[in-house]
């Protein structure tokens, strides 16, 4: 069959404490692993990726991507946006440390137009290619529904989209409800990533305009707690409100892509998002038109990648199993090819 597309990947992430591990690695080492990700991606049947952010290692996804596409170091071909962008003690911002330390953030500052767009150009010219905005955070469940504040205005984030789409590009948005899944809608963004609240309207906007929500299912589960253990953050209901709003989703028949936020989780396990968004409602084979068509087109590869068609970049990989039958055979990849190059047999 063809490719796997991960929509949502963070190749300079890894299992462990995601704000320590930002602050005690060098970007040297956390490239080091970034590059050993990237193959373990590969070897799972995975050709294609965007990836969503460095996390505060700048632009040295480039060098990965750059490496990768000379056949230095084997991985996926890749998307990249460097530094996601985020606003002054925003989502991805050095919360909770002490002031006087001075703790960098994740993130690359912007808080407002102007400053959105001047921070675009600058990842432009250090190579990214498209930007990854954050939207909303920090979650949290009030009534039994999803709250989350929204960090860019629709001014700001069309700002943001005209930008890009200057430079020949698109903007991503980590967006997980309301009233900022609506902004970034109304703005065009190329997808809402997470999207686990979507209102009447915002999934209007989304229809007419095709763009997806990647659900990224499986970094929510990982982080599930135990059963029987606290749950002080409000993991599980949150969890629970996700997969009821999914259902949502698609009888309102948005489109999808297949993203699963690898990274806080071991790369090359990520395959467990075709099981659970099946799980959650869709058919199979809606599943893999999503990862392969939408994926191909969300990654500006359409046409290249995600079917195999005479013409198409050579990306192969054999399953045991049909997935039709059963998706999960997706996660027992034992034949990878890439470009026309045998990388796993």
């Amino acid at each position: 069959m063809s490719d796997l597309v991960d929509a949502h990947v963070h190749l300079f992430l890894h299992p462990g404490n995601e704000g320590l591990q930002t602050v005690q690695e060098s970007v040297p080492q956390r490239t080091i692993l970034a590059v050993m990700a990237a193959k373990a991606d590969l070897l799972a049947g995975y050709t294609a990726e965007r990836d969503m952010g460095t996390e505060g290692a700048g632009s040295a996804d480039t060098a990965v991507r750059n490496a990768i596409d000379q056949g230095l170091i084997p991985g996926p071909r890749l998307r990249i946006s460097g530094n996601a962008i985020d606003i002054l003690g925003g989502h991805e911002d050095a919360n909770g440390f002490n002031p006087a330390q001075q703790v960098m953030s994740n993130a690359s500052y912007a808080n407002s137009a102007e400053e959105l767009v001047a921070t675009i150009r600058a990842q432009h010219k250090e190579g990214a290619d498209f930007v990854k905005i954050y939207e909303t955070g920090p979650d949290s469940m009030q009534r039994g529904a999803l709250r989350t504040p929204y960090q860019y205005t629709a001014t700001e984030l069309k700002a943001a989209v005209d930008e890009a789409s200057r430079l020949g590009t698109t903007v991503a948005v980590h967006a997980t409800g309301e009233p900022g899944t609506l902004y970034a809608a109304r703005a065009g963004v190329a997808s809402i990533d997470h999207a686990t609240q979507l209102s009447d309207e915002t999934l209007k906007i989304m229809k007419e305009k095709h763009i997806p929500a990647v659900p990224t299912f499986t970094v929510f589960e990982y982080f599930l707690p135990p059963p029987g253990e606290a749950d002080p953050r409000a993991e599980r209901a949150q969890y629970d409100y996700k997969i009821k709003e999914f259902k949502k989703q698609i009888a309102a028949g948005i489109p999808f892509a297949v993203g699963s936020d690898v990274g806080p989780f071991p790369h090359g396990t990520q395959a467990r998002e075709f099981e659970l968004m099946v799980k959650y409602g869709m058919k199979p084979l809606a599943v893999l038109q999503a990862d392969l068509l939408n994926g191909a087109k969300l990654l500006r590869w359409e046409g290249q990648i995600g079917e195999l068609e005479p013409g198409y970049l050579a990306d192969v990989i054999a399953v045991p199993g049909n997935p039709l039958d059963d998706i999960r055979a997706l996660q027992h990849v034992s034949f990878v090819m890439k470009g026309g190059v045998i990388e796993k047999r």
